[in-house]
């Protein structure tokens, strides 16, 4: 069997409750004042030579495949009715059927878009590496391979030649599956290899290409839960938040192991508050909301720990974690911080995997969650975003290629946001 893949327009929800906001007015451009463009892309590490053991191991035919995705619909609580099939692929080696990648068709579309809209620099917001990270030889595999197959094939040509183009990256909870040592190969192979750029777990650029006009601060959220108590996701059967008494756990070697990791947070609230930057954007892994009704739990322990220093003084938030692109905005009011702008914060991690949303959770988180507004939400699709920054203005696009895997790009969702931050 050939690979098999299977379209369905209705995974996506749309909520737009009177928070849109007309296009920025057309100005003048030129080099030095015209807009600035950003790519953003997560959880890339999905690829057909770094599966699980088990892919390799066990036969799956597509009946079983089939049946399998419908009982974890069923398990996860999404209404029955919008059932719906992520596509497949048939292992060469062994004629297993496995869920689809979209690596390549993303990849490609990326560089098309970018070739055509521009993209100044781009930003990768963590799962770089499926199943487990890099490994330091772990596994037997050669981390110097894997990252060729999963990082330079793939994106190094994405700047088009610009010698200012950086992807600057973030790790995620796949990222430190193996060990700390593991998860520090992939930050030295990310600070020593351009246009991968990190400096550290965490940190803050003012990217060359954003003309002084942007500041980035990186943070490792999978660190900043790792030190506090997370819960495990429960839904009741209805698809709302059930209480729950099980810890999440995280790997003991993702737990901060010294000052720099233990103050991560009043790091980035520091930094924040003294960047002169227009433009203040956090990228992580972790999102602060997200549609699909499995991490919610992380969500909430990452609120606590960074909502107020953002709601404060960030512009926008980019995450990546859920295989969905949703655009939210968080009116702050339960930050403590007084009367503020909504917080914009995009989900961007459909860029190799993809997941179904739930329809029925995110309408009990909406009701139980006012100050949350969901603008946008789309499951089972492969996909990035891109931003715009043009003055005080920010339009951001969520951009999807079919799941037929030809590599086509387009805009499925666009929504233009005024930048938060005090700054010049």
């Amino acid at each position: 069997m050939s690979k098999r893949f299977l379209y369905w327009p209705s995974v996506a929800l749309v909520v737009l409750a009177g928070c849109s906001s007309p296009p920025p007015a057309q100005q003048a451009k030129t080099a030095s004042t015209g807009p600035i463009t950003l790519l953003a892309f997560g959880d890339t590490g999905y690829h057909y030579d770094y599966l699980e053991k088990e892919d390799y191991e066990t036969v799956v035919t597509e009946e079983q495949f089939l049946a399998k995705e419908k009982q974890d619909w069923i398990d996860d609580k999404r209404p029955i009715e919008e059932l719906a099939y992520p596509p497949m692929y048939k292992l060469p080696v062994n004629g297993s059927i496995v869920a689809a990648s979209g690596q390549e068709p993303v990849a490609k579309a990326m560089k098309d878009y970018c070739a055509q809209h521009g993209c100044d620099f781009g930003t990768l917001l963590g799962d770089n590496i499926y199943p487990d990270g890099a490994t330091a030889g772990a596994d037997g595999i050669d981390d110097q391979k894997r990252f060729k197959d999963l990082f330079t094939i793939p994106y190094a040509a994405l700047g088009g030649g610009s010698k200012d183009f950086r992807i600057y990256t973030v790790l995620g909870n796949h990222d430190w599956h193996t060990s700390r040592e593991g998860a520090m190969a992939q930050v030295h192979f990310m600070e020593t290899t351009p246009p991968f750029y990190m400096n550290g777990l965490f940190y803050r650029v003012v990217p060359p290409a954003g003309r002084g006009e942007v500041e980035i601060f990186a943070i490792d959220t999978e660190v900043m839960l790792a030190g506090t108590t997370v819960y495990e996701a429960v839904l009741a059967d209805d698809a709302s938040e059930a209480p729950s008494t099980e810890l999440e756990e995280l790997e003991p070697w993702a737990v901060p192991q010294n000052d720099a990791e233990r103050n991560m947070a009043a790091w980035l609230e520091s930094s924040l508050a003294n960047s002169k930057a227009r433009w203040k954007v956090v990228i992580a892994h972790h999102p602060l909301w997200s549609s699909s009704g499995s991490k919610f739990e992380q969500a909430k322990a990452l609120r606590r720990i960074i909502l107020p220093a953002l709601c404060r003084h960030a512009d926008i938030y980019l995450a990546g974690h859920e295989h969905t692109l949703e655009v939210h905005t968080d009116d702050c009011s339960t930050a403590s911080v007084g009367e503020v702008k909504p917080l914009p914060q995009i989900v961007s991690g459909s860029a190799a995997k993809m997941r179904p949303i739930n329809s029925a959770f995110i309408r009990n988180q909406l009701k139980a969650n006012p100050q949350l507004k969901t603008l946008y939400s789309r499951g089972l699709a492969w996909g990035f975003s891109h931003l715009t920054f043009d003055g005080d203005k920010v339009t951001v696009r969520m951009v999807e290629t079919p799941q037929t895997g030809s590599g086509a790009a387009g805009v499925t969702f666009e929504q233009t946001f005024t930048r938060r931050s005090g700054g010049r």
